[in-house]
């Protein structure tokens, strides 16, 4: 928490004071000159009080492989007219400085109709449209990802001196889903090198697991005090280790993905995928739903006072593509291991005592989760994909009644998990006084904006440290802690039948309480400073002008150098 926060306050410092330092450290990043109007984002960033200036890194990588395309602003045009053609991807267009949406079909006829996620990209847009030169921008439609690149094709794109249409198939024969011809999975590990182990396995399409309510946790705590130091968006690699990939419901997408670099918008990325990241729609356009802690039926705010790892959502988080793995997805786990119905295996970990050092436990999940959480399921979702379908669903996981996120506030944690995709509640998290533990395997536009273990605390994807993460803060209560102490209060050898059973509250660390709600506060002002609407528009300006640069067909002349 300490280096946390550290790192973000030097990072805050270091940005960019003038127009002259943004445009020096811009050039010392990517070797060459911004685009044409960065000084006019440049006034759009003094005008609102951005603060974070230079930390554009990830937009950059977004759209590093269209900068290396043979062909230039013609054949990235080229490649937004095509991908505009195909199912579920929405055109956002400028012409005049006059914004529309708008859906082409495959035989040609334009649709007016178009999804949240291009309408939000156009709102986004709206303040400095009429800044900006004529361009389209194709938005997918859907939560998942769409372009996935094989790691030959990418070294055949960028190194070939012949056209770009001999290494691309065409999309007029392209099947929105896989029904049974491939799957999310087989595309994504050829993005890896040859040599990985990902490329070298073998993955069978049947699921050999049984899950039942018996199932453990996917790697139990160990005695270590162990955290995460981030997501699993960073500490992961399904080259490497590819049996974690059964773990992802994103890898069992119905919807096939692009096997080639097409410019595709979307509001998250994962690792190995080559959309662009745009803000999403639900933090751009949020309702009186997502405003902190109000209480629509009381008509007042909600006190944070429940000491409870909370979370409800649908039994969505992944597709049926192979069948028979939907146990294993990021929510069923979570459900399952963490929501109660967990009671054959035990809690093996440490919890910090009264003097501040650490003291090992062997505690029951089910006496855990009972105490310290209020985890369940409140609509099942296409149930049938479940092995058993719904009556096994049901059975191995808790379900309860659906809570409007305005009901979340009076928790302490609020656990964030992906659903199909990215989890869209994440802003309205921050912006309460509850903490965010956050597990993903997305990247979203603000990933260099923001800090774990100061804003929020984040969560591996096997969830193994979240009794930690509690017993850190908060402490283990009474009905938790049936341990065996001796007349001096002293913990005695199990099994000692002659002792005196007491059962004594273990606090958390000093202050834990304390530094729990710093974190609360820390986001809480995150989000009021640096997830604003204002700061969505900032960076979408940026993209734009990237964007303006790629489909020029003189890339210098939209440089700023030649104002």
């Amino acid at each position: 928490m300490s280096l946390a926060e550290e790192r973000f306050r030097t990072k805050l410092s270091r940005q960019s004071k003038t127009l002259a330092a943004a445009v020096a450290e811009y050039q010392r990043r990517y070797a060459m000159p911004p685009p044409k109007g960065f000084d006019k984002w440049w006034e759009f960033t003094q005008q609102y009080e951005v603060l974070m200036i230079d930390e554009y890194d990830g937009l950059m990588r977004d759209l590093e492989p269209f900068y290396d395309l043979k062909g230039g602003g013609v054949e990235f045009r080229r490649r937004i007219a095509a991908v505009a053609g195909l199912p579920s991807i929405d055109l956002v267009r400028i012409r005049g400085g006059v914004l529309s949406t708008i859906s082409v079909q495959a035989d040609g006829y334009v649709d007016t109709e178009v999804s949240a996620r291009a309408k939000g990209l156009k709102s986004i847009l709206g303040r400095f449209a009429k800044d900006l030169p004529d361009m389209d921008f194709p938005v997918n439609a859907k939560a998942e990802g769409r372009v996935i690149v094989p790691w030959e094709k990418r070294l055949m794109q960028f190194n070939s001196t012949t056209d770009n249409d001999t290494h691309m198939q065409p999309l007029a024969s392209f099947r929105p889903d896989w029904k049974g011809e491939g799957n999310v999975w087989d595309a994504w590990r050829r993005t890896c090198p040859p040599d990985s182990t990902a490329r070298k396995l073998f993955s069978s399409i049947r699921s050999g697991m049984h899950i039942s309510s018996r199932a453990s946790l996917s790697s139990l705590t160990s005695p270590q005090f162990t955290f995460s130091p981030n997501t699993p968006y960073h500490d992961q690699s399904f080259c490497d280790e590819p049996h974690l990939h059964y773990m992802q419901g994103h890898f069992f997408s119905d919807w096939r993905t692009l096997g080639e670099l097409y410019p595709v918008m979307s509001p998250a990325r994962a690792s190995g995928f080559a959309d662009i990241k745009i803000p999403s729609h639900y933090y751009y356009g949020s309702t009186s739903r997502y405003t902190y802690g109000w209480d629509a039926e009381k008509g007042e705010l909600m006190d944070v006072d429940k000491d409870e790892i909370f979370w409800r959502g649908a039994t969505t988080g992944g597709g049926n593509e192979p069948a028979g793995f939907a146990g294993m997805y990021q929510r069923h786990r979570a459900v399952r291991n963490l929501g109660g119905k967990l009671s054959a295996f035990g809690y093996s970990g440490a919890v910090v005592d009264a003097s501040g050092g650490l003291r090992h436990l062997s505690i029951s999940y089910a006496a855990l989760n009972k105490e310290i959480m209020d985890i369940a399921f409140m609509k099942a979702t296409n149930p049938a994909q479940y092995p058993g379908g719904l009556e096994n669903l049901m059975k191995d996981h808790r379900f309860a009644e659906g809570i409007p996120l305005g009901g979340h506030w009076k928790y302490k944690y609020l656990l964030d998990l992906d659903g199909m995709s990215y989890s869209g509640r994440f802003m309205a998290f921050l912006a309460s006084d509850s903490v965010p533990v956050k597990s993903t395997v997305y990247e979203e536009f603000f990933g260099e904006w923001i800090e774990p273990w100061l804003h929020y605390i984040p969560l591996s994807a096997g969830y193994e440290e979240i009794y930690n993460i509690y017993s850190y803060f908060s402490g283990l209560s009474p009905e938790m802690v049936e341990q065996v102490y001796d007349a001096n209060g002293d913990l005695e050898a199990a099994g000692n039948s002659s002792s005196t059973r007491t059962i004594k509250h273990i606090p958390g660390a000093p202050d834990g309480d304390a530094k729990l709600h710093r974190i609360a506060l820390a986001g809480k002002q995150w989000k009021r400073t640096i997830g604003r609407k204002l700061d969505m528009e900032a960076y979408v300006y940026r993209l734009a002008l990237e964007w303006a640069r790629l489909c020029s067909d003189d890339r210098e002349e939209m440089s700023m150098n030649n104002n």
